[in-house]
């Protein structure tokens, strides 16, 4: 039976492509799945720690998954190259430049925008066209640390977080619409080894990367034996795809310190927080769709 449903939601990726191996997973899913019209992928950087040019790294490993997809009609737009120098000065690039045009564009639909890195693209847009806070414009993000009395076992700042915190005041002190998905919730998101051998590996050149870059960075990065990795960004594709996949719980406005806890704050709006997400939906349907694409490229040899 041919499935076909011809409507689109319009969205954007803002992802530090290079940083680890889960956006790599998260940015082929969407490319994969055709509800969703990718208006453009921006790289973003991952800090100074790893690289001195993170944000061209994300970008060349951006270009390498289209040209393993055999390309893609998505604008990709370069994001800044490192964090906020402040929360007043924004960093001009032509990612931020995308985020606002497509923001404005209100015959369009309603905007959804995934950032899985830092928020810097997000507030610098913000910071240069102020108004598109009262667009329908939905920012999904995948970091933060937990809220109330939930322990959080990992690095400190939690990581997205860490990498521009002013730029995570900026975005939510603006009252632009915010879906947040905590580090507590994203962890929860795992791959093993063995799924990845059965369900991602056979799928021609593209499964073998994307399983190759899970062992890869496990190899370089994990002091102890590991044979697993999150694929913490995927959930806000999920939340693309299906907005219903995930329960929310309103939190009232926050802000985030220097040393990156969360405090309550004056300006801003609520913010939904994602709680529980199906992952069984968002990691059978990356699958179902990665065999497919293995399948008509064969067909098409």
């Amino acid at each position: 039976m041919e499935i076909d449903d011809a409507r689109t939601r319009r969205v954007i990726i803002d992802s530090d492509v290079k940083n680890e191996a889960d956006d790599q997973f998260a940015v082929v899913h969407a490319l994969l799945s055709p509800s969703l019209d990718i208006r453009g992928i921006i790289p973003a950087h991952f800090g100074a720690e790893r690289s001195s040019r993170s944000m061209l790294d994300s970008r060349d490993e951006l270009d390498r998954l289209v040209a393993l997809l055999g390309g893609s009609d998505a604008t990709i737009a370069n994001g800044a190259a490192e964090r906020l120098p402040d929360a007043n000065t924004p960093i001009d690039s032509p990612g931020a430049r995308l985020i606002v045009e497509e923001a404005r564009r209100a015959d369009a639909g309603p905007l959804f925008i995934g950032f899985l890195g830092p928020l810097t693209d997000m507030a610098s847009a913000l910071l240069l066209a102020p108004d598109i806070a009262r667009t329908d414009t939905t920012v999904i993000w995948i970091g933060g640390p937990p809220y109330g009395d939930r322990e959080w076992r990992g690095t400190w700042p939690e990581f997205n977080l860490r990498n521009d915190i002013h730029a995570a005041n900026v975005v939510f002190g603006s009252g632009i619409d915010i879906w947040q998905v905590p580090s507590n919730v994203y962890r929860l998101a795992s791959i093993g080894y063995a799924e990845l051998r059965r369900r991602v590996e056979p799928c021609g050149e593209l499964g073998r990367y994307l399983a190759q870059t899970v062992v890869d960075f496990n190899t370089a990065h994990h002091r102890v034996p590991v044979e697993s990795r999150s694929l913490g960004d995927s959930p806000a594709i999920a939340l693309m795809l299906d907005p219903w996949c995930a329960s929310f719980r309103r939190q009232s406005p926050v802000s985030f310190t220097p040393d990156g806890h969360c405090v309550p704050a004056t300006r801003g709006g609520d913010v939904l927080v994602v709680e529980q997400i199906d992952v069984r939906f968002f990691l059978e349907d990356m699958f179902a769709k990665l065999a497919e694409f293995a399948a008509a490229t064969e067909t098409a040899r």
